[in-house]
């Protein structure tokens, strides 16, 4: 490797969508290599500029890069911290480095994809070995669990069957990141601390759920996951962004044989999967024929929607959950989701990018896929027949009333709005749209 301009010698890990020193495995195999690590970590001005000023996660995030960056200093590391796009934050740190290589968490998402291709080339550049990408958020990637003649999976229920076959506790062994943290190279950071003002952010009221959740919760989900007043495990934004390690929580629930706990698990790789084959799922329906749907344009009924404002109780519920909180229950993101695109007839991509900006636990794939699933156009093998009843819904899983009373506390009196549709008549007419739309020539 040619060090022209007798620049420190380091390998980075790059920190992304793994914000935890334990079980680590960039970290990990960034630490053993042969040269000294440095931390890297960039608030991506691509991915910013779309936000609220006040969105909780990116509050969450900028705390749990904090802390990493102070880990790497209390033991005299280099941890550097930028506020750019990829290209420009790569460009001015191979400026004060020679990079060997650099190490990262694969991503598998469509504008991670391509960024890691430039940045791989951009090393390259420097006379450095590239970036290697190592296998971190999910057990088992797009390639792991496919049929017998290689190609992947459409439906779910077989692709759990036979991701279930394959088990190991192999693929759950935690890497001892914490273990060789000595490898650090010992210096002063080039970049300067960042505060949230600094990256044209403020400070969220939205609390963060606790990344630490008790063995009872993940034993009873399956007999508590429907009903929208009890606690959940909340640890999808911690997935999300790996400050808690997916091998240590999916073995924790194999352990456990929280069986309908580990199937969620395995529902969210296998989003991951669909969108690793069909990148384009992000914008266009699974079966093309449901991009024929003539959707409603109503701009004021898709408004009331989003305010929780519908006449449905148990819809309202959960509008008014995600705006305060930043979390549904699922049961509820079901009942929500259907609302929209069946009673209301109004375009999942949507509701879709509406909670994609709401939801703390955002991740493309997973919210992209139950979205589709609800639409009817996506991987599934009951597609748009599938017609919530809001009401029947509430009777079943919230029949105290202790949910929607929570989040609707005016519900009994006048100023609750009426519905806005009628369910047969919503029902019918779904049901007519699609299948007008679904069989046209």
């Amino acid at each position: 490797m040619a060090n022209h301009n007798n620049l420190p010698e380091v390998n980075v890990v790059w920190f992304r969508r793994d914000l935890r020193l334990e079980d680590n495995a960039a970290l990990y195999h960034a630490l053993k290599s042969e040269k000294p690590v440095i931390g890297l970590f960039f608030f991506d001005e691509n991915i910013l500029k779309d936000l609220p000023k006040d969105d909780a996660r990116l509050g969450f995030i900028y705390n749990e890069v904090l802390a990493l960056r102070k880990a790497f200093e209390e033991r005299g590391g280099v941890f550097e911290l930028y506020h750019t796009t990829p290209e420009k934050a790569w460009a001015e740190l191979l400026t004060h480095y020679q990079v060997e290589q650099a190490f990262a968490a694969e991503d598998y998402e469509t504008y991670a994809i391509s960024r890691d291709k430039t940045i791989d080339e951009l090393i390259k550049q420097k006379d450095g070995r590239g970036l290697e990408l190592v296998k971190d958020q999910v057990i088992n990637r797009w390639d792991e669990v496919l049929k017998d003649d290689q190609t992947p999976y459409g439906v779910y229920t077989p692709y759990s069957r036979k991701w279930l076959s394959q088990w190991s506790a192999y693929f759950v062994k935690p890497y001892p990141s914490e273990a060789y943290l000595n490898n650090l190279y010992k210096g002063k950071a080039k970049t300067k601390s960042l505060s949230l003002e600094d990256l044209g952010f403020q400070k969220s009221p939205i609390p963060i759920p606790s990344k630490t959740i008790e063995d009872k919760v993940l034993i009873e989900y399956g007999e508590t996951r429907n009903n929208p007043s009890l606690p959940t495990s909340r640890m999808g934004l911690h997935l999300r962004f790996g400050t808690v390690s997916t091998r240590l929580l999916v073995a924790r629930a194999h352990n456990l044989h929280a069986e309908v706990y580990l199937k969620e698990l395995i529902w969210r790789e296998f989003f991951m999967q669909l969108m690793w084959y069909r990148p384009e799922a992000q914008h266009q329906a699974g079966d093309a024929r449901y991009d024929r749907i003539p959707w409603r344009n109503a701009p004021e009924d898709f408004a009331r929607w989003c305010e929780g404002q519908t006449g449905a109780p148990m819809v309202d519920a959960g509008m008014r959950e995600l705006n305060a909180t930043g979390f549904m229950h699922n049961r509820v993101r079901m009942v929500t989701a259907s609302y929209l695109c069946k009673h209301l007839l109004i375009d999942w991509r949507l509701g879709e990018a509406f909670f994609a900006e709401k939801l703390l636990d955002y991740e493309q794939s997973s919210n992209v896929g139950n979205w589709q699933w609800v639409a009817g156009s996506g991987a599934d093998s009951a597609p748009y027949f599938r017609i919530f009843n809001p009401t029947e819904q509430q009777k079943k899983f919230d029949p105290k009333g202790e949910y929607v009373r929570l989040w609707v506390p005016e519900l009994d009196g006048l100023s609750y709005p009426q519905p806005m549709v009628d369910h047969k008549f919503a029902r019918e007419r779904a049901l007519a749209t699609y299948k007008a739309a679904l069989t046209a020539n």
